[in-house]
């Protein structure tokens, strides 16, 4: 059932995204006048169509849900009537067929602003920006900042949850800015602004700037009381169930949770033969907690009393028209950090390990899918900025590949010949299907 569960979310995710793409080109290229022969959503055998004329679009509804794609009149890809040819796509001007070309990610891009303000303006839970110890030798430390200040704003941007705030960090730290000034409110209620100064060579690997920051959220010590279990996780495997208190860990007595999850992180892959409390019996499990960037984790949460959740979270939302320009900022940054991410892979200032197949992607679908309808719709948000940015490169095969060769066509004013294109397509074909094997090895390596 759990395997269903993150079949089914992966497929809409998809589905909904890769057809939101496909989409886009068949939207502009109807306004630009380029006659499309078929609309689909979904790949292999048709399980319903319709066409309102003989002449006309066939909309299509296909066997899987993976997808989509759009086939226009174009002479390279076949036989053209006479009165067709007028709108085929090979025909057109340059800029009706870049703009054609563009739709597919320009729409990923607008998807997202358009989920991401759903999310501002339903509103989200988070964990409010309390900081917690100060790790030793960071930047963190060296602007003075101590436990238990709240954040207040980041570079005169409001933070109201933690999530919220360190993204506005690293963002700026990311984006260049070699400044970063907070705003924090003490215990007392004072009030005080510190700066964190960013050197160049901290943001050479993304991986280690947030440990080089410093920064962690305040936590209070929690009894070990399992609250949530998510589905494919190891902590289903092994048998745990919401309601079960930890008592001990390869006979280790385990006080709070903190220490669990300590233990939990130092041992990827290794088994821990764990003693637990249920309904009053107890009883004893084996979990293998699963190496995610060589760290155990179990896929499981603590229960936390009520009382004490309402103290540690804010709920946060805006109204829908100071929704919009915080939709566009934000999309605006994670395109940017994805980017810049793909970049420091590219020059080895980061490390592919980041790189996520569909086996990762299929997991954090169902995950975030168990969590609610608000990180679901986050997700595929996430996921809609990186389609939008990756099919944006200037790769061969992907739509800006296509860019790319209209750009030279513009410049030497006659297209580039298709011997050359294919030429430079097969080239970008083999380097996304090493990209992809690698990204399916990294995939296996995480889940074993």
């Amino acid at each position: 059932m759990d395997l269903m569960h993150t079949l089914f979310y992966f497929a809409i995710a998809i589905g909904v995204l890769v057809s939101f793409h496909e989409f886009g080109h068949f939207w502009v290229a109807r306004k630009v006048g380029v006659k499309v022969l078929r609309f689909s959503v979904g790949f292999g055998q048709v399980l319903w169509s319709f066409r309102k004329r003989p002449d006309d679009t066939e909309y299509v509804l296909s066997a899987i849900p993976l997808g989509g794609y759009v086939r226009m009149v174009d002479e390279r890809e076949g036989p053209v009537s006479p009165a067709d040819l007028p709108f085929a796509f090979n025909r057109k001007p340059l800029m009706a067929r870049a703009a054609v070309v563009a739709a597919g990610p320009v729409f990923n891009l607008v998807l997202a602003v358009v989920l991401f303000w759903m999310v501002l303006v339903i509103g989200e839970t988070g964990l409010k920006p309390i900081l917690g110890a100060i790790k030793p030798n960071t930047l963190a430390e060296t602007a003075g900042f101590t436990e238990g200040e709240i954040i207040l704003s980041v570079n005169g941007k409001d933070t109201p949850t933690w999530t919220v705030a360190m993204g506005a960090i690293v963002s700026a730290a990311l984006g260049g800015e070699r400044r970063i000034d907070i705003k924090v409110k003490s215990f007392s209620d004072q009030e005080s602004v510190k700066t964190i100064r960013i050197d160049p060579a901290d943001t050479d690997n993304p991986e280690q700037l947030y440990n080089r920051l410093g920064f962690e959220p305040w936590t209070p010590k929690l009894k070990p009381i399992v609250d949530r279990v998510l589905p494919d996780s190891a902590a289903l495997a092994a048998g745990l169930k919401p309601g079960d208190l930890i008592v001990s860990a390869d006979k280790v007595p385990i006080t709070d949770w903190a220490q669990w999850v300590e233990i939990v992180k130092k041992n990827p892959d290794n088994p821990l033969v764990m003693s637990i409390e249920r309904d009053g019996v107890m009883m004893s499990l084996t979990i293998v907690p699963r190496r995610v960037e060589n760290e155990g984790k179990i896929g499981a949460s603590v229960r936390v009393p009520e009382d004490l959740k309402k103290a540690l979270t804010v709920d946060y939302s805006l109204p829908p028209l100071e929704a919009i320009p915080v939709a566009f900022a934000t999309t605006w940054r994670y395109s940017t950090a994805t980017l810049t991410m793909m970049g420091n892979m590219l020059i080895g200032k980061a490390s592919v390990k980041n790189l996520s197949g569909p086996v990762s992607i299929a997991q954090i679908a169902g995950q975030s899918a168990a969590m609610g309808f608000v990180p679901f719709i986050k997700f595929l948000a996430l996921v809609s900025v990186s389609l939008g940015v990756l099919n944006l490169l200037p790769i061969p095969v992907l739509d800006g590949g296509h860019l790319l060769f209209f750009a030279i066509e513009g410049i030497k004013g006659s297209p580039v010949s298709e011997k050359i294109q294919l030429f430079f397509q097969q080239i970008g074909i083999a380097v996304l299907m090493s990209l992809m094997a690698l990204a399916m090895v990294l995939d296996v390596q995480r889940l074993f």
